[in-house]
């Protein structure tokens, strides 16, 4: 049987907090988590997300009950396909840029359907980033984990209603997801088929940045990130279970649905976020503002205010800047940007730059607004005006991004994306200030 409680996903808010849900009356265990017997004859269970002895504010676990432990199954065989064909290139410095990929013609659920973009690390070491496309026309028949890192999910077309292990997940483009690493999940398309990026984090545990002199109000508010209610399936029958491991595909067939869980508790919960949400901050005087202050999540690293990972975008907004060159300035810094669009047209870019495109700028690498966008700024009259119809997103890293070599090889990859910048004119003149 499956447990119908939920005929659409239901949430409690919060973030960074324990949380709890149970899909039985009593099944959660009152006092102890792990007690002799279990309500309902269940299992408890252990999901660690990070080590047991981290500080208390940064531990995240959580204790699941389930109808049959995680440790019933058979060995695990490395599947044909896999997601890492080809490897990494060798790292390059060039500004690169994608067109959109359209969605796949063959069957293809979501995990056969994930297009390697970029990486700076192997999947073994504890930071790092690996960035994807998806693309998928096919609801998964199977479930899989990432045992290399957590998931960040962001959806251009087509909605994903994911169930994993605590309950489900409705996203939809403009909306993300996060999943624990080895947390198990499905992912089903309502509409029939799907596109969008994924930032596979190695290293610690996305969270809120911290605001520092903003104050306590502004961003990403911690009370829309979104958990799930609990909800199980009790299923007799073969499942394939995939498991992502070292950057490789591996699957074994269970005899069970792995989505068993009856209730749980805890902090190491997969969520959502929708970004239209986002408490968007900027100057009422004068200058471009740095983009850190459009940070939604961040994985720091060991060295303070130097991320492993940060999660930017760009929404619809005010710019009200007095005197001033107001989209994003030229520059050259120590991150390493990956931009996607979601939707509309990013303020930076006048053409070239579409809805389910990417790109990426390494560390150093001059860049900024095109020709046609820097000349329009430089010639406007300054009057407040909104941005609309626009998100667009930035998965940024201190470490080099090396693209994967079926992203150099893709028929996608821009040939001229230098030529946006190459009509710059000279405009100096030195008997006029």
């Amino acid at each position: 049987m499956t447990c119908d409680t939920l005929c659409e996903p239901t949430y409690l808010s919060g973030f960074g907090n324990e949380f709890a849900s149970e899909a039985l009356p009593g099944a959660l265990p009152v006092g102890q988590n792990s007690p002799q017997r279990a309500p309902y004859g269940l299992y408890a269970e252990l999901l660690s997300g990070t080590a047991f002895t981290m500080p208390r504010h940064e531990l995240r676990r959580s204790w699941l009950y389930r109808i049959r432990p995680s440790a019933l199954h058979p060995r695990f065989e490395r599947l044909a396909q896999q997601p890492l064909a080809g490897g990494l290139a060798a790292a390059n410095p060039n500004r690169l840029r994608w067109n959109p990929r359209p969605i796949p013609g063959e069957p293809t659920d979501f995990i056969d359907g994930w297009q390697p973009m970029v990486a700076n690390a192997p999947a073994d070491r504890p930071a790092g980033v690996s960035i994807y496309l998806y693309g998928a026309n096919r609801s998964m028949q199977r479930v899989f984990f990432d045992a290399d890192g957590e998931l960040l999910l962001v959806p251009q077309q087509g909605r994903l209603r994911i169930a994993t292990e605590l309950g489900v997940l409705q996203v939809e483009p403009q909306q993300i997801a996060v999943i624990p690493r080895g947390m198990k999940f499905r992912v089903e398309l309502p509409d029939g088929e799907a596109r969008g990026y994924i930032a596979e984090n190695h290293g610690a545990p996305l969270r809120l940045p911290d605001l520092g002199p903003i104050g306590s109000n502004g961003l990403a508010n911690p009370r829309d990130f979104l958990t799930p209610v609990a909800h199980y399936e009790d299923t007799q029958g073969p499942v394939q279970l995939v498991q992502k491991f070292l950057g490789e595909h591996w699957g074994c067939e269970l005899q069970h649905s792995p989505l068993d869980v009856v209730a749980w508790h805890g902090s190491n919960v997969p969520y959502c976020y929708d970004l239209r949400r986002f408490n968007t901050l900027g100057t009422v005087s004068f200058d471009h503002p740095d983009p850190s202050i459009f940070t939604v999540l961040t994985s720091p690293s060991s060295v303070p205010g130097l991320a492993n990972m940060d999660f930017v975008i760009f929404p619809p907004r005010w710019m009200v800047a007095q005197n001033t060159f107001r989209p994003p300035w030229f520059h050259r810094n120590l991150m390493n940007e990956f931009m996607g669009l979601i939707d509309g047209v990013y303020d930076a870019k006048a053409d070239g730059f579409l809805p389910g495109g990417a790109s990426l700028h390494g560390v150093m690498s001059a860049h900024g607004p095109d020709a046609e966008t820097c000349e329009k700024a430089i010639a406007a009259q300054l009057a407040p005006h909104r941005i609309e119809q626009t998100m667009a997103f930035m998965f940024e890293t201190s470490q080099v991004l090396r693209p994967s070599r079926q992203a150099l090889d893709s028929p996608y990859l821009q040939a001229d994306y230098d030529s946006c910048w190459a009509s710059l004119p000279s405009t100096f003149n030195p008997n006029r200030r």
